[in-house]
């Protein structure tokens, strides 16, 4: 039921109205009619994380009580030097089946494994779904953009499965199965499927890599021929990445392994915007984390955080998908619509989308536009 609420996250995405007496241009019509027991709050899981984390977190926080979205919050304190997330973190997650997190710093080289990859690995959160778009009023060098990035989670350069085998001679397994090639594969058609969209791609390096991606796109061509009415091509990741940064608009829905995933969704947020705007998750079977959707600068530098100016928007738009997720799509209707006025009006904006406005700031602005 997870994966499915999460791959209908984009087919409710016109906004809901409310009635009006007196109709008004910018007034709602239609108001929405709940069920019984419709406004019963639901608990869902909330990690601040590290360097810009806090801040994000806090002006989701904000957002959500502005709106009387039906939801609160279970926080919990971790950060990426720790060695492994604390038991009553997951126990939450897993009794709430949603979470809420802002990045965890990962350290470069020696050190502790990422919590964010054994999050990923203890939840069987399989499927990572970025979302890059064009948002209106906000320049960019390409027009046209609105990319879904789904990436497999679990395995490939990401096992972790690393040794030396004598000094001086490393030994990193990329490991690809059949299983996770054809259920990453099978989500990526059924989120197209269900969302009208029209092609779905295949990235791989299989012309070097002929068994291990080999298998994926295997795998991808015979899901491939149960959705006849989508589109099917592939394309080699460093080809993809040239397409990429010259003619983003010629792609729907991208379905990669695990490393290419992370390079080619970052690349597809810096096009369409930037990493600070691009919402995203983590989904599997039973839980569903989410969170900024592009990893580059899901952090942050510290002198951000002391200005207190990073950008809210990419957690505000991943938490109206954790809206529609939790099957409340009018707030997440309101939420997109507030976000998406503020950045078209371009009165408030952080550094990295032109502007010099504070977290704060971004975050009162959003609250004002909510219907």
């Amino acid at each position: 039921m997870a994966r499915r609420s999460f791959s209908l996250l984009k087919t409710l995405t016109k906004p809901t109205t409310s009635f009006s007496l007196t109709p008004t241009p910018t007034s709602r019509s239609v108001t929405y009619m709940p069920r019984p027991g419709d406004g019963a709050p639901r608990a869902v899981t909330l990690i601040p994380g590290d360097g810009i984390g806090p801040l994000v977190t806090d002006a989701v926080e904000q957002v959500m009580n502005a709106m009387h979205a039906p939801v609160y919050f279970e926080k919990y304190e971790v950060h990426g030097d720790m060695n492994r997330f604390p038991a009553e973190v997951i126990e939450s997650i897993k009794k709430n089946k949603v979470c809420l997190k802002g990045g965890l710093k990962t350290p470069v080289g020696g050190g502790v494994s990422s919590l964010n990859v054994s999050l990923r690995k203890e939840l069987d959160l399989y499927a990572s779904l970025v979302n890059c778009f064009n948002l209106p009023g906000l320049p960019t060098r390409h027009e046209n953009v609105d990319i879904v990035v789904i990436r497999e989670n679990t395995e490939g350069e990401y096992s972790g499965l690393e040794h030396e085998v004598v000094p001086g001679v490393v030994e990193s397994l990329k490991v690809i199965t059949k299983f996770c090639s054809e259920r990453i594969a099978k989500y990526a058609f059924e989120y197209a499927y269900l969302n009208n969209r029209k092609h779905v791609t295949a990235v791989h390096k299989a012309n070097i890599m002929k068994l291990a991606d080999g298998l994926f796109l295997e795998s991808c061509r015979e899901v491939a021929t149960k959705y006849p009415s989508i589109k099917y091509s592939e394309i080699i990741v460093d080809n993809c990445c040239m397409q990429l940064v010259s003619k983003p608009e010629q792609f729907d829905v991208m379905v990669t392994p695990n490393l290419y995933g992370n390079l080619v969704a970052n690349t597809a947020a810096g096009i369409a915007g930037g990493t600070g705007v691009m919402p995203g998750g983590n989904v599997g079977a039973d839980y569903a984390v989410f969170e900024q959707g592009a990893s580059a600068g899901n952090v942050g530098k510290e002198k951000m955080v002391e200005q207190k100016k990073a950008n809210p928007v990419a957690l505000l738009l991943s938490s109206a998908m954790m809206l529609r997720h939790l099957q409340f799509p009018s707030f997440a209707d309101r939420l997109e619509t507030a976000v998406k006025r503020v950045i078209s009006e371009g009165k408030c904006r952080t550094k990295d989308l032109g502007g010099d406005s504070t977290t704060q700031e971004v975050v009162d602005a959003v609250i004002a536009n909510l219907d």
